[in-house]
């Protein structure tokens, strides 16, 4: 069922970082960097594959997302959710189901037998598809789900994830020149300030976050191995 409630978009960013700290999606480490995938350290980590688990926050974000894209793009600005291999794959068949639209996903690469298909599901020329992913950092990985997309002939100018790190000043750039606008729900900033209200954290590890979120190449750097 597609939402009848539309809260403002700070209202909602603020809700997301919320239900983000009380299931434990939100990691700070300052002394102990994690290590991303990109190989670099980070003194902060969001895990929201998690959300799965946790009905009632799944349930509220996914009427979270669909309200926002219904909001930017327009209420009829698709025909297919796709989803991206693997975290993006649970939230797209909900927000599929909202918007009573048919639900497809995107593999990271042809799986190397059969039809050796990138695209799973139907999905047909000319349908204008909107990706889902969990998460965005640079932008960097949607374009390969973007390219795979387009190669059937429909068209890929939006995707929605539920967390984007809005760290990175290249990423909304990377992907406008792609033809690809971003919806999210909330970013590092909004958890940080969450956080500072809650008191979920230490005011050191929460200073230590802060420094690396306004400058997190040089944070990177200094914090190599």
């Amino acid at each position: 069922m597609i939402p009848a409630s539309y809260p403002t978009r700070e209202e909602i960013a603020r809700l997301t970082a919320r239900m983000l700290l009380e299931i434990g999606a939100v990691n700070f480490n300052t002394e102990e960097p994690y290590i991303l995938a990109s190989g670099l350290p980070s003194p902060s980590y969001i895990d929201c594959r998690k959300l799965i688990s946790f009905p009632r926050i799944r349930s509220t974000l996914m009427d979270f997302l669909t309200v926002t894209v219904m909001r930017n793009a327009g209420f009829e600005a698709f025909d297919n959710i796709a989803g991206g291999e693997t975290a993006g794959i649970p939230f797209a068949a909900l927000v599929a189901e909202r918007m009573a639209l048919p639900m497809t996903y995107v593999r990271k690469k042809p799986k190397g037998y059969g039809r050796n298909a990138r695209i799973e599901g139907a999905m047909s020329e000319g349908q204008r598809v909107l990706l889902v992913e969990d998460l965005t950092t640079d932008g960097g990985s949607k374009l390969s789900f973007v390219d795979a997309i387009r190669e059937t002939g429909a068209s890929c100018g939006h995707t929605a994830v539920i967390f984007y790190y809005d760290i990175f000043p290249e990423t909304e750039k990377t992907l406008g020149d792609h033809g690809v606008a971003l919806h999210y729900l909330c970013t590092w900033w909004d958890v940080l300030a969450e956080a500072r209200i809650q008191g979920a954290f230490d005011a050191t590890t929460l200073n230590g976050v802060e420094a690396f979120l306004k400058d997190p190449r040089a944070w990177q750097a200094a914090h190599k191995s």
